[in-house]
């Protein structure tokens, strides 16, 4: 989509129409405003509809990506638009929750059409020697993933998992071919 030229777009505020009465029945004045508000009425018509440039939901599809910039999303252009909508619209949910399992899951759900569990192992860990290896093993992330409503794909859940998941921790990321049995 382009917001260039759009033919036969009305201005809605024509300049001819302003012109003192004396340039008003010059032919040339109004054939030269007729081609400026030709010109104008695509920025016009622009700013009169900016709050739906600001909507995720109403916003043209080549404006979603410089949206989601503003919010610090960078969604995947292969994504269907209405996950990428979404995606922008849940920002200040996602950016919160950034880091948590939960969060995780949310983000790998939404984006991905997945089911997902993670197991999210102790995490707690200090040395009262200052710049000493600390003790223990590393705290463990599990992530089981399952088609849901679309088919996993190996590269887009390694890929959205690295984004989002805390540096500390190294993931281990379990693809399944159906839902694991719930053991109650």
């Amino acid at each position: 989509m382009t917001r260039a030229a759009v033919p036969g777009l009305p201005s809605t505020h024509p300049i001819g129409e302003l012109l003192p009465a004396l340039y008003a029945a010059d032919d040339f004045a109004s054939r030269f405003t007729a081609g400026l508000d030709d010109v104008l009425a695509v920025v016009l018509s622009t700013l009169d509809n900016l709050t739906a440039y600001l909507d995720p939901a109403l916003t043209p599809e080549d404006f979603l990506t410089w949206l989601a910039s503003w919010v610090a999303e960078s969604p995947d252009p292969r994504w269907p638009v209405e996950v990428r909508r979404e995606l922008v619209r849940r920002a200040i949910a996602l950016h919160r929750d950034r880091g948590t399992p939960h969060g995780l899951a949310t983000r790998l759900r939404l984006t991905l059409g997945v089911g997902v569990t993670i197991a999210d192992g102790p995490g707690v860990a200090w040395s009262p020697s200052a710049g000493a290896e600390l003790p223990g093993t590393p705290p463990e992330l599990v992530i089981r993933v399952w088609p849901d409503r679309s088919p996993v794909d190996q590269d887009q859940i390694t890929a959205v998992v690295a984004a989002h998941c805390p540096l500390h921790l190294t993931p281990q990321i379990e693809v399944l071919p159906a839902p694991p049995e719930d053991p109650t």
